[in-house]
């Protein structure tokens, strides 16, 4: 059987890097980006002192010529795509009111705009090999209801729900699937960011919004990276080839819909 390849946008760190670990576990040979070189760099060369297959390819997804030279990048190593991961992305934590034009392109370039490249990049390979094609998208509780203070962040995971419904009713013909995963409060440093950010504003001390947030959570804990891992894994399985088109909360029972 030949290696299956898994592209990982943004595996730098966080969720991306636990992702990569657990692909790299099920057989998987990675591909590892992240905007951070060094960030890239040290995750594929973690994963090959585990003895996993791993490449790092550095590269700005807010770019649309970036996406696509990781595309080619991987296909120029390994001969093809079989799963594309668009993982990178950024918060942001403001009062709707003193939202800037800056703040709205900076996180729409990467949240959306980045989701739309990899979906193209991802598809145009795909379309190209036999079998199942698999693109998988970050979106996030905040796709699901819309939270104060991270208006515009919703408002760009909302939009990677449209474009998952709309790329997986475009590619099916191909037989490429599209979905989504959304994570819910996780122990990461992005949580750490907006938990600094939040307590500016509401002057609350350090990890106390982090800790309020939390509270929500169903299963009485925080999130970790290998939670959302273990989900990815299977989306990007033979055991999901009949699912597509679906944002799937795995947040340990915060949103309910």
């Amino acid at each position: 059987m030949t290696t299956k390849i898994a592209v990982i946008t943004g595996a730098g760190q966080g969720i991306g890097k636990g992702i990569a670990f657990r692909l790299a576990k099920d057989g998987f040979t990675v591909v590892i980006n992240d905007l951070d070189g060094e960030l890239a760099e040290e995750t594929a060369t973690e994963l090959k002192d585990h003895g996993y297959d791993a490449l790092a390819v550095p590269g700005d997804m807010s770019k649309q010529t970036d996406v696509f030279k990781l595309a080619k990048k991987t296909v120029d190593a390994y001969g093809r795509i079989d799963v594309f991961i668009n993982n990178a992305g950024i918060e942001q934590v403001k009062p709707l009111e003193e939202v800037t034009e800056e703040d709205i392109n900076t996180i729409f370039n990467i949240n959306v705009f980045g989701v739309i490249y990899g979906i193209q990049a991802a598809a145009q390979q795909m379309k190209k090999q036999d079998g199942v094609g698999k693109i998988i998208n970050a979106c996030s509780i905040a796709g699901h209801k819309g939270f104060d203070m991270l208006s515009v962040y919703s408002a760009t995971k909302f939009s990677v729900r449209a474009l998952t419904q709309a790329a997986a009713q475009e590619l099916a013909q191909y037989q490429i699937t599209v979905n989504s995963y959304c994570p819910g409060i996780v122990g990461t440093k992005m949580w750490e960011r907006i938990d600094k950010e939040m307590g500016k504003y509401s002057g609350a001390a350090e990890g106390e919004s982090f800790k309020a947030f939390s509270k929500a959570i169903s299963l009485g804990r925080t999130q970790e990276p290998e939670d959302v891992a273990n989900f990815v894994s299977y989306l990007a399985s033979s055991d999901s080839d009949y699912m597509t088109g679906q944002s799937v909360m795995i947040d340990g029972g915060v949103i309910f819909s």
